[in-house]
């Protein structure tokens, strides 16, 4: 299967799941923001790449509303060369709007991440020749307050179907891209990398998540993403 045929499958399972409260509001940016992944997929998901980087799941302020792993509007805008027409989620939550590409709030995670490949590689062009940045899970979880809420937080009972489906998809893309390396952005992916493609895995790594909310990365994650890489020989 193609990253086009991974990504509608996908959305076919998750969207049979159901969520209980606190989640009250599941966004599934893949389908109302689906013009901006496939664009994505187009210019930068063809071929072979030698590492596959593996997020969690959307932010509020990033792929939520761009369609674009770590998707920071102004990174996705101006570095990766993408603004498309982003629809609604078929209910909205009043306190997280899907305002697109005209979105206010720069999402960190992916402003990070997207500064470090700018700088490090200067091109979208050269970076995705050796890279190719995928979320293990498409779907971002809102509580009543408008709380995101992580997959990792959600009971049993609702993590272990979803994990199936994403674990499937995450060997399918592996099967496509063929990468000599995964590294998990943050531990959670790594983990779920590990759970999905068990023994027969390519290596598999992880750097810090580059979240305002883990402490290491305020602290120059640049510069300890170059550390890690460095040690896995790249």
């Amino acid at each position: 299967m193609n990253p086009h045929q991974i990504t509608q499958k996908l959305i076919n399972d998750v969207i049979l799941l159901a969520f209980a409260p606190p989640v009250t509001h599941v966004y599934c940016p893949l389908e109302y923001a689906e013009r901006s992944y496939r664009r994505y997929l187009e210019k930068y998901g063809q071929g072979r790449r030698e590492i596959l980087l593996v997020g969690m799941n959307p932010g509020p302020w990033g792929m939520t509303q761009t369609g674009i792993p770590f998707g920071d509007v102004v990174m996705v805008r101006d570095w990766l060369g993408i603004r498309e027409s982003v629809e609604h989620p078929a209910v909205e939550h009043p306190k997280r709007p899907i305002l697109g590409f005209d979105c206010p709030r720069r999402e960190v995670s992916g402003a990070r991440l997207w500064s470090w490949a700018k700088d490090a590689f200067e091109t979208p062009e050269c970076f995705f020749t050796r890279f190719f940045v995928y979320n293990y899970c498409p779907l971002c979880f809102l509580e009543e307050s408008g709380r995101n809420r992580t997959p990792d937080k959600l009971p049993a009972s609702e993590r272990e179907p979803l994990y199936a489906v994403c674990d499937e998809a995450l060997r399918r893309t592996v099967e496509f891209f063929q990468p000599r390396l995964i590294i998990g952005v943050g531990a959670f992916a790594e983990k779920r990398a590990q759970e999905a493609l068990g023994a027969a895995a390519p290596a598999i790594g992880k750097i810090p998540h580059p979240s305002p909310a883990n402490p290491s990365a305020n602290r120059g994650w640049a510069q300890a993403v170059a550390a890690v890489l460095k040690a896995y020989g790249l």
